[in-house]
């Protein structure tokens, strides 16, 4: 579903595995007028209830896009700036130059991403800190922190007064 012609971030979520997750990310991009991709194989299906609970009444409100596969996702998005989410960077999100227009790549909570998506722009791999005692952080929370940083850094939405 189609809302947004220019949506402040691209959200995508790389085969993702629990629908509760992806539903708590889904009302973030309602929040900042991000558009949410989803990359095939889906963990769960579209109309699971578990999905719209996590979502609650936003789902209506969420500019989304189910794609077939990764090739699919790149020609869609060509020419915008990707950045890839995992715990091997080297390099934090407070040190990327974030901008409207971005795109902000996570992979499946079981998984991660692919080493060949890691692969294509290595310098664009990005990561949060995490002590030695954490295999990895929640997929919601994760996607939420990097999505305001980017928020923060451009200064995308004002506040209601």
């Amino acid at each position: 579903m189609t809302r947004s012609a220019h949506p402040l971030l691209h959200v995508v979520l790389h085969q993702p595995d629990i629908p509760q997750n992806t539903g708590n990310i889904g009302r973030t991009c309602v929040a900042i007028d991000a558009k949410l991709w989803l990359v095939r194989p889906l963990g769960f299906h579209l109309d699971e209830r578990h999905l719209r609970r996590a979502g609650m009444d936003y789902w209506p409100h969420l500019d989304w896009e189910a794609v077939d596969n990764w090739a699919d996702l790149q020609a869609k998005l060509a020419g915008k700036t990707f950045w890839y989410l995992t715990k091997t960077a080297r390099r934090m999100v407070w040190d990327a130059p974030f901008e409207p227009g971005d795109v902000l790549v996570f992979g499946s909570e079981s998984r991660g991403l692919p080493a060949t998506i890691l692969a294509e722009n290595p310098d664009h791999n990005l990561g949060l800190p995490m002590g030695p005692l954490v295999r990895s952080l929640n997929l919601a929370s994760t996607a939420n922190t990097v999505m305001y940083e980017a928020v923060r850094q451009f200064g995308g939405l004002a506040i209601p007064s």
